[in-house]
């Protein structure tokens, strides 16, 4: 049984935001005893061929909110993601709330502030975020306690965050149909993903689970909730008793044969700034395409 203080007695409501370009689900997390709300891995819209941002998905975001009167005290991330580019910022000056991340943030700023050669005036601290969680850190949402917990592997800042009887697994795992993502970023690892699902699989059955991405495996209609005991059967993966090796073997595989993430390189500088696209010295807002860095 997991040693994390949840309580499966609280049930959010959770609100889903599909978003097609980038296949990522978006939520918005209902404390069910107040008005008070986290939103996860929220989507900024970018053009990558005409370099043009815009805030489609988050003004939806920004409607249900203001629709259903709520206050908004957390932007959550679950991790810097490589495919989708993070609108927190701009929900933070419209709505409010604090971002958070995991604490091993500074690993993954490290890591590619090299890769983009960055100069010192980027900060690889952690400060372009408001939190920094580490592994079994609470917060409150309004009356609900939610729980941290680190669970890298597809990279090292991965968190998956529980609110009541609700968590939010970020990358870590998919539907049990899709299995597991990639974990072969820079500071990734097989090994170190499969233990992390091992933790979300402690979680008590009945735990509602909400994917970051779903891609409708073999045309399935897209789905982003399963539970832990529906994981821990089917997932094609890691369920059904499946060995640490085996899915060693079978990630490191995969992962050789997989593809880059078309907006990696743009959705990396924006993520780990917490979601501010980086500027030059005169203010404009630029990114750089680094050559056979990845």
């Amino acid at each position: 049984m997991t040693r994390y203080p949840i309580n499966l007695d609280v049930k959010p409501d959770v609100h889903a935001f599909f978003d097609d370009a980038t296949n990522t689900i978006s939520y918005i997390v209902k404390d069910p005893a107040s008005n008070a709300c986290a939103i996860v891995d929220s989507v900024m819209d970018f053009d990558y061929a005409a370099g043009r941002i815009t805030y489609d998905h988050a003004d939806m975001l920004i409607r249900k909110v203001e629709e259903m009167g709520l206050s908004v005290e957390w932007i959550i991330e679950t991790h810097v993601h490589a495919d989708h580019l993070s609108a927190a910022p701009y929900l933070q000056q419209k709505l409010g709330g604090k971002i958070g991340i995991g604490a091993r943030i500074m690993v993954v700023q490290d890591t590619f502030g090299k890769v983009f050669n960055e100069g010192t005036e980027f900060q690889r601290d952690g400060s372009q975020f408001d939190a920094l969680f580490e592994d079994g850190d609470t917060y409150m949402v309004g009356n609900m306690q939610a729980v941290a917990m680190a669970t890298p592997g597809h990279t090292p800042a991965c968190m998956t965050h529980v609110m009541g009887d609700a968590a939010f697994v970020g990358d870590t795992l998919f539907m049990p149909d899709g299995g597991s993502a990639r974990a072969d970023f820079p500071g990734g690892d097989a090994g170190t993903l499969y233990d992390s699902i091992q933790k979300v699989l402690s979680l008590p059955d009945e735990t509602r689970l909400f994917m970051c991405h779903d891609y409708g495996p073999n045309g399935r209609e897209i789905r982003w909730e399963t539970t832990v005991a529906d994981e821990r059967a089917h997932n094609i993966h890691v369920g059904a008793g499946k060995t640490r090796d085996e899915f060693i073997k079978f990630r490191t595989e995969r992962d050789a044969q997989l593809a880059m993430p078309r907006l990696i390189i743009p959705s990396l500088q924006v993520n780990m700034r917490a979601g501010k696209v980086p500027t030059d010295k005169d203010g404009n807002r630029v990114l750089k395409v680094p050559v056979n860095g990845l």
